[in-house]
């Protein structure tokens, strides 16, 4: 029961999920600080005067109808700053230590046809080797020393 819990747990995808989360919340708030002092007051000069930062009141004097769309595009920027951190300092030193250190798969298993055809070079070479040359119809010769004996045995 542990064991396929701690095999759960160790698979690669669960501790790249894991490390990304804990690193997002880590990096969270080094991001809002940046939005919230840098972005911020560069999205509330686009805003103008408004006290109340970019964005509409929809009825005058009820600040609760304020759609702040300042709000959203720090939210949005604080995003796009956050995966891309995740990304480029996360997954792609993970994939690229993947793929230099996991091995390549196992080779396909080869077919009848390729292991026939092995077969053919094999015997083809080792009859060159003999000093047997095959004719031209497929069939293989004699090697000439055995042809001589193999007369020899029948006179």
């Amino acid at each position: 029961m542990f064991k396929g819990f701690k095999d759960f747990l160790l698979r690669g995808n669960v501790l790249d999920l894991a490390v990304a989360v804990v690193v997002g919340a880590a990096f969270t708030a080094i991001v809002t600080s940046f939005t919230n002092n840098v972005i911020n007051p560069l999205i509330a000069v686009a805003g103008g005067a408004n006290d109340l930062g970019w964005g509409y009141q929809i009825i005058a004097d009820n600040p609760a109808t304020f759609i702040n769309i300042g709000a959203v595009v720090t939210a949005v920027i604080n995003f796009v700053i956050i995966a891309a951190v995740v990304y480029f300092i996360l997954i792609v030193p993970a994939n690229a230590a993947k793929k230099r250190f996991i091995t390549e798969p196992a080779d396909k298993k080869a077919s009848e046809a390729d292991l026939l055809i092995q077969i053919r070079d094999i015997l083809e070479a080792s009859l060159q080797t003999d000093g047997a040359a095959a004719s031209s119809d497929g069939a293989h010769a004699m090697p000439a020393e055995k042809a001589a004996k193999l007369e020899q045995t029948r006179e």
